[in-house]
């Protein structure tokens, strides 16, 4: 399975960096996946995941790196798709910003037992997936005081003046949604790697 993942992951890399829209812009958006797939090597021992949250890791950093390709606002599949006069790509990104980080907040505060009942661990999970999409939105925002020419790409805004807000609303869709749909495999995950 690790191997499985190390390949698909390298592929897909390999293939975002040939020729990216812009350099800069790509280096930026995967990042994030090259510090995942760092401390997702460095853990893989002593802190073994489910197979379920290396999967959504990967489709996460797949879509780090097809945005770093194209830039969020120029990947083809999303230009003007059910009707959109902007490309959505963006928002995509924003709910896997939600809908991992859950799993991975829950499986750790699960697996390490740090709060008990379901209700406010659900409350800490959906927090933390809202302040780090809210820290994603100021780590943008710096890019683009930095950086002009990286600015547009990086932010992908086209426009839209409610996009800081949708991104983060986005990212509480997936976070919520997450936490409905996946609890119960991801429990017999967990306890196949308790036994």
């Amino acid at each position: 399975m690790k191997y499985l993942w190390s390949l698909i992951f390298l592929a897909v890399l390999a293939w975002s960096a040939v020729e990216p829209h812009d350099r800069l812009t790509w280096w930026l958006e995967v990042a994030p996946a090259l510090m995942a797939a760092a401390l997702l090597l460095s853990t893989r021992q002593r802190f073994p995941l489910t197979p379920l949250l290396y999967g959504l890791i990967l489709a996460h950093c797949i879509i780090l790196m097809i945005g770093g390709h194209y830039t969020y606002a120029q990947v083809p599949l999303f230009d003007g798709l059910f009707g959109a006069e902007r490309n959505n790509y963006d928002k995509l990104g924003h709910f896997f910003q939600g809908f991992v980080p859950a799993i991975a907040a829950r499986e750790v505060l699960l697996r390490l037992q740090v709060v008990n009942g379901a209700a406010w661990r659900n409350l800490l999970i959906t927090s933390f997936c809202l302040g780090f999409s809210a820290f994603y939105e100021l780590i943008e925002w710096w890019v683009a005081l930095l950086s002009d020419t990286a600015a547009e790409s990086f932010l992908g805004t086209q426009g839209y003046v409610w996009d800081t807000q949708s991104d983060m609303g986005f990212a509480l869709l997936g976070a919520v949604l997450a936490l409905l749909l996946l609890p119960r495999l991801h429990d017999r995950q967990i306890s196949h790697l308790r036994s």
